[in-house]
């Protein structure tokens, strides 16, 4: 293990903390994965880059890490709340197709995105269809104490445990505002953990229950997940800041049920020692809405020539707690910024690594790189003694290698398997084929041999006019020139 004591924000407390293993040796770390109704936006895999950031410096420290995800394939309605329709059932119906090869369908986009990003796969992937008869079990467990029936289904009751919304900060941040008054809830706050197929209606996924036939609640589903496959309490449980209002609180207070019913001062009684929650990805023009039709996907980034550790590299650039606005033009610096990094990443790209070797100049950047991580998982300090390893001279290229192996397998950004020519990504509006750069580049030289250099420079114009950068004395020749 570094030397650095590892320190997390916990969002229960509002406090930074050291982290301390509810198993020695071990940590056990639940995220909130998406729901499979469209396509994950770039934002969404902002948490996603965090969770794994989070997973990596983990291991780094030395701890044996479970790292598991979810997959929400029913129960999560169009509101976070109780209000709205399931989102699964509602593209099923527009699409006119399986609800069960919509949820396949964007599963695999989502784990595409995953890969693309870089981001390692967890211990486990729990898909919450695969979980319906232990949700039944965990309800029957707290209903007699903590739940109440209605027409519409099984609903909790939040005052029936401690400090419900210590979480979100309820009382003065009104974090209660978005949920749905149903007729006959006791408190405002309570929410569905079973809801019943209303009379007369058939869903594509249903269930018997002793609440009638119906589905699980979101907010159920990952209470069981994360307690079945982790054990409570478990160490970490990460999720997107909007989690942090209204359903995280509601997960905790069934973990609370479940365990026993304590207030939130002992962080264990929640059902996880450590909430941690990353801030938005903000984009001014409002493509980050699912809702706006061409939203802000990973795709899209690809197709207009940027690759996808660009992004990552970008989302690193910030701390995770930050807000981060993004721009073409910060997701093209940071690609001019792994650029670099993969060029000085290349002249070690045939030494041995010596991992078990040192050399005094490393030290401090190990120290630099070791004490950011440590700090809250502070990327973009991090980034720059990653830098200032790659700009160590007059030391063994072994030992160089190997250490700027060991800070890239904490940030994941694949520095040694990424060429300068993989970042060059060919946009979507292209009308140029890379044939046809080539060809117009011999040209060019055998122009400039000619000492023609009206025609060199009119073939140099004509490639720019195309989007294509030449770059004379550079051994890759040429570029995408990105707008």
């Amino acid at each position: 293990m570094t030397d650095a004591p590892l320190k997390l924000f916990n969002s229960l407390t509002r406090q930074v903390e050291v982290f301390e293993p509810v198993h020695p040796g071990e940590a056990r770390v639940y995220s909130c994965g998406p729901t499979v109704y469209n396509y994950p936006h770039i934002g969404n895999m902002r948490a996603y880059v965090f969770a794994d950031v989070l997973g990596r410096t983990l291991s780094w420290k030395g701890y044996n890490l479970t790292h598991v995800i979810n997959i929400t394939d029913v129960g999560h309605l169009t509101d976070d709340a109780d209000a709205g329709e399931d989102k699964m059932e509602k593209m099923a119906a527009e699409k006119a197709q399986s609800i069960w090869d919509i949820a396949e369908h964007y599963k695999q986009a989502y784990w595409a995105d995953v890969r693309a990003l870089n981001i390692r796969q967890p211990a486990q992937w729990t898909v919450a269809t695969d979980y319906v008869p232990q949700m039944i079990a965990f309800a029957e467990g707290i209903a007699d104490k903590h739940c109440y029936q209605l027409n519409s289904g099984l609903y909790f009751d939040v005052s029936t445990v401690a400090d419900y919304g210590r979480l979100a900060r309820a009382n003065t941040e009104e974090g209660e505002g978005r949920i749905e008054a149903v007729e006959g809830k006791r408190n405002a706050a309570d929410f569905a953990i079973w809801r019943k197929t209303p009379a007369g209606e058939t869903r594509q996924m249903e269930w018997d229950s002793p609440w009638g036939r119906g589905a699980p609640g979101w907010h159920l589903e990952c209470s069981v997940m994360s307690g079945e496959v982790l054990g409570f309490p478990f160490d970490i449980h990460t999720g997107g800041i909007d989690h942090r209002e209204i359903h995280h609180p509601n997960e905790i207070a069934q973990n609370q049920a479940f365990c026993c019913s304590n207030g939130l001062d002992d962080p264990r009684n929640s059902g996880a020692n450590i909430w941690m929650h990353n801030n938005f990805l903000v984009e001014r023009s409002g493509k980050m809405s699912k809702s706006s039709g061409e939203f802000l996907r990973l795709q899209l980034l690809v197709d207009k020539g940027y690759h996808p550790l660009a992004y990552r590299l970008m989302c690193l650039q910030a701390h995770y707690r930050s807000e981060l606005e993004f721009s073409w033009e910060g997701l093209g610096a940071a690609l001019t910024r792994l650029k670099r990094m993969v060029m000085a990443v290349g002249t070690l790209a045939d030494v041995a690594s010596q991992p078990e070797a040192e050399h005094p100049k490393f030290a401090p950047v190990l120290a630099k790189f070791d004490e950011a991580m440590a700090d809250d998982l502070g990327t973009p300090i991090a980034l720059t003694a990653l830098e200032d390893a790659l700009a160590v001279k007059k030391v063994d290229a072994g030992i160089k290698r190997a250490v700027v192996e060991d800070m890239d397998a904490v940030l994941g950004l694949n520095l040694f398997g990424l060429t300068r020519a993989d970042l060059r990504i060919r946009p979507k509006s292209a009308t140029i084929t890379e044939a046809e750069i080539e060809d117009a580049l011999a040209r060019r030289k055998e122009a400039r041999a000619a000492k023609d250099f009206a025609a060199s420079d009119a073939i140099r114009d004509e490639l720019a006019a195309q989007g294509v950068e030449v770059m004379d004395g550079d051994p890759l020749g040429w570029e995408w020139k990105l707008s």
